[in-house]
C-alpha cells in the first residue's frame, strides 16, 4: 500500500505560546503501526484521522490588525512552523532556540539511537566560552544543566607541545578571555549527555524519530519535506541541520564534494588519570605529518585523537588499530603512549576527516542550512559544534525580528530576507574560524622540530638536535597572535547576544597558580601529582624488570648501589651490574622535585634528557631529575633506567603496574 502523504495543519496565530504542541497543531502522537521505535518512549507524529489527511485544507493565517486601528498591544505575533532536518547538536539547539521564541517546531531525525550512538563512539565534545554564552542567551536553565554535567578544562593550562619530547611549545590562556568578558569557561561534555539534555528541553513530542528527509518542495509560500517512507509535512521554512553529508544541501545547491583534510583520525577514551590533571586541561602534541590531542573529560577518563597524514579510505586489520598506533606514535613521549596503552582495542575507532569550504550562499527561498551542513570544519580548534550553536542563536533571532517587522508593517513575514540576514551575519566569522582550523592542520603537517626531519637522505641531521627554523619562527608568530585570536574566537560573538548577564559564574575559578604555570615550566612540573618510578631499560643480565618506586619522603633518601643497606633511615635499591659501585648514587626529594647525586662512583652516573643529550652528573653535586629523563649508572649502559611519573587511585593501581611493565 502506497504511503499516504501527511500534512501538518497550519497553526493558528491565536494559539498561546504556553499551549502544548499537540494542542497548537491539532495533532496527537502514537507509535506508527508495524514499525517499532528505536528509543523507548519516542513517538511518531501523525494526524488524528488518516481519513481526513488527503482533504486537510491549508488554512491561511488570518490577517493582522492594522497598527493604525490602535490594537497593536492586543496582537499576538504570528506563528511560524519551522521544519528542522537533523536531530544532532545543531538541529536540537536551533529547535530549542526556535521553541523559546514561540515558534512551532518539528525535528526530523533518521535515527536518534544512531545519533546518540555516534555520540558514544565519537566521545565528548568541547563547548567553548562563545558557544556556552550563546546557550545562556537561548535558554539559561538548559545552559546551567549542560555546564553542571560538563568537565571544566578552561581553568587550566592548554596548548601545544612537542610530540617526542613532551616539552611545551605554546601555552594557551582560555580562562582570561572568558573571565574578562563575563563568559562561562570552556568545558567538555559527553555528546550523549549533551543530546539528552537538548532533546529533553526541546520535547519528545517535537522530535520525530525514523524520519529521514530525502526531498523538499519550496513553492514560495510554504515548504514541504518528503520523508524516505513517502510521508510529507509542510511548514513555513526548512532548516537543514543534517550534517556534512547533508541531503538538504544537495537538493538546494546540487552535489558538492566534501574536501578530504589529508588526515585519518583514530580516537578513544582511556581510563587514565595523568599526574598533571590538576594543571593541564588539554594538549596538542605536534609531529611531522601527524599529531595527537588529549583532553580531560572528567570521571577519571581522558579523551584522545590521533591524526596521521595518509590517503582517505584506509582500513586496519582485525584488532590492529592499537598496534598501528604504537607503530606511528610509539617513540613519542609517555603522555601519548600511556593513553594508547590504556585504551582497549575495541574502544578505538577510526574515521577520515573531511570539511567543507564555506560558500557565500547559505539559503535559498524558504530553506537555510546550519552547522556542518554548510561549514563543516576540522576539529583542530574545537569550534565545529560551537559554530552550529552560534548559528542557531542567530537564525532564531533573525526569524523573530522578521515576525516583529511583519506585525509592525502588517505585511507577510519575509522569510527569505530573514534567512539572508542570517547568513550575512554569520558568513565572515565562520569563514575566518574555518580558515584557522585549516591553518592549524597545515601547521601540524609542516611541523618539524629539528633540521633533517622529512629530508630523506639528510635525516641523519636530526641527531644533531638543531631546532628547525620554521619551528622557531612559528613559535614567535603563535605567541604574538594567539592572545588576539583567542580573544576574538571566544569573545567576538558575545556583543551580539541578548538576554544574558555579563558576569562570570562563581564556580568558574582558576587555580591561584595558573599565571605562574603559564610563565614558569618548572613550577608546572613541580605541580605534578603522582608517583615517580625508575623503569629498567638496560641490558644487564641480572636486571630486575620490576619498576622502582621512588620515595617522596624528604627525610628518607634513596641509595643506589650493588649491595643492600640495613640503615632504616634510607631506602636501599640494589642493582647488580658490573659498573655499579657499592654506594653509587643518591636520589633525594625536596620541594616537589627529585635530585640525583653521584657518590664519587668509579664509573660515574649519567643523565640522558628527552632530546638524547647525555651528560655526566658531577660528584657530590645534586642535579635535578626530570620526567622522561634516563639515568645511567656506570658507562656501559647495562644499568639504564628511565624516569616516569604515574598517577592512579588504589583501584587503578593494578592497571597502573601493568602499564608500567608494558612500558618497560
Amino acid at each position: 500500500m502506497a504511503a499516504q502523504s501527511l500534512y501538518l495543519a497550519p497553526l493558528l496565530p491565536s494559539a498561546p505560546p504556553s499551549d502544548s504542541f499537540s494542542a497548537r497543531s491539532q495533532l496527537f502522537f502514537t507509535n506508527k503501526p508495524g514499525k517499532s521505535d528505536r528509543l523507548a518512549g519516542r513517538r511518531k507524529c501523525v494526524h488524528a484521522s488518516s481519513s481526513s489527511l488527503s482533504s486537510a485544507p491549508v488554512v491561511d493565517r488570518p490577517p493582522l490588525e492594522s497598527a493604525r486601528d490602535g490594537h497593536r498591544a492586543n496582537q499576538t505575533l504570528p506563528k511560524l512552523r519551522v521544519l528542522v532536518a537533523g536531530g544532532g547538536i545543531g538541529g536540537l539547539v536551533f529547535a530549542l532556540a526556535a521553541k523559546r521564541k514561540g515558534f512551532d517546531v518539528v525535528v526530523f531525525e533518521r535515527d536518534l539511537s544512531a545519533v546518540r550512538g555516534e555520540g558514544k563512539y565519537r566521545g565528548p565534545i568541547q563547548i567553548q566560552s562563545n558557544a556556552l554564552a550563546a546557550l545562556e542567551a537561548i535558554d539559561p536553565d538548559v545552559a546551567d544543566e549542560i555546564m553542571r554535567e560538563a568537565c571544566v578544562t578552561g581553568d587550566r593550562i592548554n596548548g601545544l607541545v612537542d610530540g617526542i619530547s613532551g616539552e611545551w611549545y605554546i601555552k594557551f590562556d582560555t580562562f582570561t578571555p572568558a573571565a574578562e568578558r563575563g563568559l562561562p569557561v570552556t568545558r567538555v561534555i559527553s555528546r550523549m549527555t549533551l543530546q539528552e539534555v537538548l532533546a529533553r528541553a526541546v520535547g519528545d513530542d517535537l522530535i520525530m524519530n525514523e524520519s529521514n528527509v530525502v526531498d523538499f518542495v519550496d513553492d514560495g509560500k510554504k515548504v514541504a519535506v518528503i520523508l524516505e517512507n513517502g510521508d510529507r509535512y509542510e511548514g513555513d521554512l526548512l532548516v537543514g541541520a543534517d550534517g556534512i553529508w547533508s541531503q538538504v544541501r544537495k537538493i538546494l545547491f546540487g552535489h558538492q564534494d566534501a574536501m578530504y583534510s589529508g588526515y585519518t583520525c583514530y580516537t578513544g577514551i582511556a581510563d587514565f588519570v595523568p599526574p598533571d590533571i590538576e594543571s593541564v586541561g588539554y594538549r596538542v602534541f605536534l609531529g611531522h605529518k601527524q599529531y595527537f590531542v588529549s583532553s580531560d573529560v572528567g570521571a577519571g577518563k581522558m579523551q584522545w585523537y590521533a591524526f596521521h597524514n595518509e590517503p582517505a579510505g584506509g582500513t586496519d586489520i582485525s584488532n590492529g588499530k592499537k598496534k598501528r598506533l604504537l607503530e606511528i606514535f610509539g617513540k613519542w613521549c609517555d603522555k601519548v603512549v600511556d593513553l594508547i596503552l590504556s585504551t582497549d582495542e575495541e574502544e578505538i575507532l577510526r574515521r577520515d576527516i573531511y570539511d567543507r569550504v564555506p560558500v557565500l550562499n547559505w539559503s535559498k527561498g524558504r530553506v537555510a542550512l546550519l552547522g556542518d551542513s554548510i561549514h563543516a570544519m576540522q576539529p583542530n580548534l574545537g569550534q565545529g559544534g560551537c559554530m552550529a550553536i552560534e548559528d542557531s542563536y542567530q537564525l532564531a533571532l533573525e526569524l523573530e525580528q522578521a515576525l516583529k517587522q511583519s506585525l509592525e508593517t502588517n505585511q507577510p513575514v519575509d522569510i527569505a530576507s530573514s534567512l539572508k540576514r542570517y547568513e550575512e551575519a554569520r558568513r565572515v566569522r565562520v569563514a575566518i574560524i574555518y580558515g584557522m582550523a585549516r591553518m592549524a592542520a597545515n601547521m601540524a603537517t609542516t611541523y618539524k622540530p629539528y633540521l633533517g626531519v622529512g629530508l630523506g637522505p639528510l635525516s641523519f641531521l636530526t641527531n644533531l638536535r638543531i631546532p628547525h627554523p620554521g619551528r622557531v619562527g612559528g613559535r614567535v608568530f603563535i605567541k604574538l597572535a594567539m592572545p588576539f585570536m583567542l580573544n576574538w574566537v571566544l569573545g567576538g560573538y558575545s556583543p551580539k547576544l541578548q538576554g544574558r548577564s555579563l558576569s562570570c559564574r562563581i564556580s568558574d575559578k582558576a587555580s591561584e597558580h595558573l599565571r605562574k604555570w603559564f610563565e614558569d615550566d618548572d613550577a608546572l612540573e613541580r605541580a605534578l601529582n603522582g608517583e615517580w618510578y625508575l623503569l629498567p631499560c638496560g641490558k644487564g643480565a641480572n636486571m630486575s624488570p620490576q619498576p622502582i618506586r621512588l620515595s617522596r619522603d624528604e627525610h628518607k633518601p634513596c641509595i643506589i648501589g650493588n649491595t643492600s643497606h640495613s640503615d632504616q633511615s634510607i631506602a636501599s635499591v640494589t642493582i647488580c651490574a658490573p659498573q655499579v659501585s657499592e654506594m653509587h648514587a643518591r636520589i633525594t626529594f625536596k620541594e616537589n622535585a627529585f635530585y640525583l647525586t653521584d657518590l664519587r662512583s668509579q664509573h660515574g652516573t649519567w643523565i640522558i634528557d628527552v632530546e638524547g643529550k647525555r651528560y655526566r652528573v658531577p660528584p657530590n653535586s645534586p642535579v635535578r631529575v626530570r620526567p622522561s629523563d634516563s639515568i645511567q649508572f656506570g658507562s656501559d649502559r647495562k644499568a639504564l633506567f628511565r624516569v616516569k611519573v604515574q598517577r592512579g587511585s588504589q583501584e587503578q593501581r593494578k592497571t597502573e603496574d601493568q602499564l608500567l611493565l608494558s612500558t618497560v
